[in-house]
């Protein structure tokens, strides 16, 4: 693999409640998930992060999640299809305004936490969250890897849309390849970090808790934002990717119809 993103999941601080290091983790990132007010964030953390990211030349994207503030999105909810399609195109919305006013556009779009895993399992909602994308002239899609055997994905590539499989060095895998969730972000092993990525990229497996070699379709490396060590997990996250021989890159995105056209944004 000549060239690999590194994207991280930010801007998740609310009021006076700070969550994350984001001045240090942006440098070492290429491309940034923007929460957008659902799970966490407000309108100032929202410019905040994203003048933070145009300032080292970082992609945004938006990183919507259920209605959740008290959960940070990660407690399962029961919601609908015209839910799912209403809140992804609100939270999108909401940081398409702010990209606006900076001169940017959206780069991608990532589904967080609990919301993931509706999109992962469930047909309807996957094809809600599809067409949210396609009515929001978003091509691009961060979801976790394997992509093409999720609800999502078939939804996705059936609209012709791109979705970009990721990678998780800051979680562990179970043996079916699902993600081993953590209810509140926990210290990783930025060695341990370091050696999944490089083992990816040399073989295109994960090994899981018992062992399990599970090959996925990656082209992204995910860090949780949250983490109490997420910068220095980037770093060596970082490291390893340049020690296998691949370069650090934004993935490109070739531009669609975009929301609020009005204000100079797409064409």
């Amino acid at each position: 693999m000549p060239a690999i993103d590194i994207n991280a999941d930010l801007g998740e601080s609310f009021g006076n409640w700070s969550m994350g290091n984001d001045e240090a983790l942006i440098p070492l990132i290429t491309s940034a998930n923007v929460a957008c007010g659902f799970h966490a964030s407000d309108p100032s953390t929202m410019l905040t992060t994203v003048r933070t990211a145009k300032r080292h030349s970082v992609a945004v994207g938006a990183h919507p999640g259920l209605p959740d503030l008290l959960g940070f999105g990660r407690r399962a909810m029961q919601v609908s299809a015209e839910d799912i399609y209403g809140d992804i195109v609100y939270q999108v919305g909401a940081l398409q305004g702010v990209l606006a006013v900076n001169d940017m556009s959206l780069h991608h779009v990532k589904p967080h936490g609990a919301l993931y895993g509706l999109l992962r399992d469930n047909d309807e909602l996957g094809d809600a969250a599809a067409t949210a994308l396609v009515d929001l002239g978003s091509p691009l899609s961060y979801f976790p890897a394997p992509v093409a055997t999720t609800a999502f994905g078939r939804a996705a590539a059936a609209r012709g849309l791109d979705v970009v499989g990721e990678l998780y060095p800051d979680l562990a895998y179970a043996d079916d390849g699902r993600l081993v969730l953590q209810r509140s972000k926990e210290h990783t092993d930025p060695v341990a970090a370091g050696e999944m990525a490089s083992r990816y990229l040399k073989t295109g497996k994960v090994v899981s808790l018992d062992g399990v070699e599970i090959p996925l379709d990656a082209e992204s490396i995910c860090i949780h934002g949250d983490g109490p060590n997420a910068a220095e997990v980037a770093g060596a996250v970082r490291n390893a990717v340049e020690a296998a021989g691949c370069s650090v890159e934004t993935r490109a995105v070739t531009p669609g119809r975009k929301l609020l056209n009005w204000l100079g944004v797409g064409s």
